[in-house]
């Protein structure tokens, strides 16, 4: 029988990975795009304060 630690094993917290664009699938560069957006909308709010 599995607990939780099990479901977590190999999982890395509050380290740093590498990107690499070659690698990466449809969602990825979906996510990538939405970051973008919401950067440039964070970026915009604080330049009109």
């Amino acid at each position: 029988m599995s607990d939780n630690k099990d479901k977590t094993k190999g999982i890395a917290k509050n380290e740093d990975v590498e990107f690499s664009r070659e690698l990466a699938d449809q969602d990825d560069m979906e996510a990538i795009e939405r970051m973008e957006k919401a950067d440039k909308r964070a970026q915009n709010k604080n330049n009109n304060q």
